[in-house]
């Protein structure tokens, strides 16, 4: 009875951390929606950055009623206005980190995005700091199945792919991943939909050109600290060093 209260406990955690996380990706997802129909307007089809938006929330099961309610709240006269404001940083044993978030209080945010990086042994640097070690690039997740990786691969060389290669999802399914300079994305964008596919998500992310290698113990205190920043409600993403 005991070991079966454990599995419980286990499998209750498990759950409620799963659906956090889901939590967490549904807001992301929705001021992502915001920042692009202020930009661009709310239809899909005049709006690039709306579509990819839309397809990356379809990759994260984001319910379509949910996704048509947070582009009709960001058409809204009260919509909020969020900025995106990139902070830069250590965490413990000189781990890089790029925090990427949308906010419309940047001295709340600045001052939450302290806290957590000093309590957990870091400290919050200056514009310039760490950002030389990364690289922006955008990156586009392709389902695999039927695609001819050799041809398109010369046919995207001419598009401004960098790099292609085999990956996984969270769930373990086969993922192909390409990536190109951030300044090449909607020429790649393009190119994908002039040859129909339909990418499972297509985001920029900041590449680490020099990572950092540390051994287990001391990982899991920096993995910790990026855990704790990603659950901020004002972050978006969190990039680092660590190998």
């Amino acid at each position: 009875m005991h070991r079966m209260g454990r599995i419980f406990e286990v499998r209750k955690h498990t759950m409620f951390a799963r659906w956090n996380r889901m939590a967490k990706q549904f807001a992301r997802i929705a001021k992502d929606i915001t920042m692009a129909v202020k930009a661009g307007g709310p239809d899909p089809a005049s709006n690039p950055a709306l579509r990819r938006v839309i397809q990356n929330a379809r990759a994260v099961n984001m319910p379509k009623d949910k996704i048509e309610a947070a582009i009709k709240r960001a058409s809204g006269r009260d919509a909020t206005n969020y900025h995106e404001v990139l902070y830069e940083g250590y965490a413990p044993y000189g781990v890089a980190l790029l925090v990427e978030t949308a906010t419309d209080n940047p001295t709340r945010t600045v001052a939450a995005v302290r806290n957590i990086i000093t309590k957990g042994g870091g400290n919050l640097a200056t514009s310039g700091s760490v950002s030389f070690m990364f690289r922006k690039m955008g990156v586009f997740r392709l389902n695999p199945e039927g695609i001819d990786q050799d041809d398109l691969e010369l046919y995207l060389i001419d598009h401004g792919l960098e790099e292609m290669g085999e990956s996984t999802g969270e769930k373990g399914e086969p993922q192909l991943v390409i990536r190109c300079g951030f300044g090449d994305f909607g020429r790649m964008q393009e190119a994908l939909e002039a040859r129909g596919i339909a990418p499972l998500s297509a985001e920029h992310e900041y590449i680490c050109t020099a990572p950092t290698e540390l051994p287990e113990e001391k990982a899991t205190e920096v993995v910790t600290l990026i855990d704790r920043l990603e659950q901020d409600e004002d972050v978006q993403k969190v990039f680092h060093t660590l190998a």
